[in-house]
């Protein structure tokens, strides 16, 4: 996983760098991906967020970026969304989620996961399938 952090405005770009140097790290020692990617969103305010692009694989990497850490994915009970096209339209699903969990009296984390199930390295951006999972308390 690589840790970091993005404004509003910049944030698809900042999230595709961050898959680049994952990608470009398990390319270099040989590793495959072991399901897609995610990030994590660990904090958000009007401003920006702090995230962790994660990568899942079946064995360990050597030779880490200061910015990259082996963990284990978020685990529990979550919600899960669809988003259907292009991350500028992510305001709309999010908007979608609260009023859900409003309507059905259900308190999230301050977590929010998005899986990529489209390579956004490599899908046109209004194409993007992301799964979005709302762990709950």
């Amino acid at each position: 996983m690589a840790k970091g952090s993005a404004n509003w405005d910049s944030a698809f770009d900042t999230l595709i760098d961050s898959f680049k140097a994952l990608n470009a790290l398990l390319d270099k020692q040989g590793i495959k991906p072991a399901g897609n990617p995610m990030i994590v969103y660990t904090s958000t305010d009007d401003t920006g967020f702090t995230f962790l692009a994660e990568i899942p694989v079946d064995q360990d990497p050597k030779n880490l970026a200061k910015d990259m850490s082996i963990g284990k994915s978020p685990e529990g009970k979550a919600l899960k969304f669809v988003h259907r096209g292009s991350y500028d339209n992510m305001d709309n699903t999010y908007e979608a989620i609260t009023n859900h969990l409003d309507d059905k009296k259900l308190e999230a984390k301050d977590t929010f996961i998005e899986e990529y199930l489209t390579d956004p390295l490599k899908t046109a951006e209004d194409k993007l399938v992301i799964n979005v999972y709302v762990p709950l308390k």
